[in-house]
């Protein structure tokens, strides 16, 4: 995809609850090949920003683009979100972790599958007949699984029950199941939230090489990244954007993010002896 043609395009977002506006009138870009961060504190609506770029709320106001590749565009605000993650292309990781805690590593890889495999099978015939069609689009998915286990270091683990892993292994299965799906757009919501240090390296190494690489299709993948960890924002974002109360307050790279006085205001607040007079913050000093 040209450069010039942003993968995803928020234009004007609102989303609004009764009274309460979680997103005002937000804009951005996110290209193909891309880690985009959104930031900002808690209750900034990033999460809100999420849940209608996935399908999970219909904006009040506003329009989502994705464009494909090929140059298809898809209006996300008017797709059901069934849609958008099977035809528009958009895989979601959540801030609480959702596997089949009962399945193996390997089938949480094959059922992410599903919906390929279903084609495949005509809706079961060829599958029960065992045409060589769907014969091969099992040994693709297959293929496929074994691809991102090896990529997220749980080839080791295929056959254990995905609940039994370890907390950071359970977030890099996650990241692989959603890969599985062979996204354009990748959205990950919080994924080092609860991770150590390395734990936190291992997922910035995944999250660099998803960016970088291809997937297996051939085609690159943007990601959309909310994240509190802000030493692994810094390092593996492209782009960053940061919201405030529900509103843009910066735009850009990481460099001119992090200094931008909007920015360290919305999280550090005032300088604390902006509001005090004279005597008060020359005492307060003092002290």
């Amino acid at each position: 995809m040209s450069q010039d043609k942003p993968l995803l395009t928020v234009e004007h977002l609102t989303m609004r609850f009764g009274g309460l506006v979680a997103n005002n009138d937000v804009s951005f870009v996110a290209r193909a090949g891309e880690i985009t961060a959104l930031i900002g504190p808690n209750g900034a609506g990033k999460t809100t920003l999420f849940n209608c770029v996935t399908g999970f709320y219909t904006p009040t106001v506003g329009r989502l683009t994705l464009r494909h590749p090929d140059g298809t565009e898809h209006l996300l605000e008017r797709m059901p979100g069934y849609r958008i993650a099977q035809q528009a292309g958009v895989a979601r990781t959540f801030q609480n972790i959702r596997l089949f805690s009962g399945m193996s590593v390997l089938e949480n890889l094959i059922v992410a599958q599903h919906n390929k495999l279903m084609r495949a099978s005509g809706f079961a015939i060829a599958g029960l007949l065992g045409l060589p069609t769907y014969r091969a689009a099992e040994k693709q998915a297959l293929d496929l699984a074994k691809y991102w286990l090896d990529r997220v270091k749980l080839t080791d683990f295929a056959d254990w029950e995905a609940g039994n892993l370890p907390y950071g292994a359970q977030r890099r299965l996650e990241i692989a199941r959603a890969m599985c799906t062979e996204p354009v757009l990748l959205c990950l919501d919080e994924p080092a939230a609860g991770l150590n240090p390395r734990e936190s390296a291992d997922l910035a190494e995944i999250l660099t090489f998803i960016r970088d690489a291809c997937n297996p299709n051939g085609r690159q993948t943007g990601v959309l990244l909310i994240e509190h960890d802000m030493s692994v924002v810094m390092r593996i974002s492209d782009h960053v954007v940061v919201l405030d109360y529900g509103r843009k307050i910066s735009d850009g790279d990481p460099e001119h993010v992090k200094n931008d006085p909007a920015v360290i205001r919305a999280y550090l607040g005032e300088d604390e002896d902006a509001a005090l007079p004279t005597a008060a913050a020359a005492g307060s000093k003092g002290a």
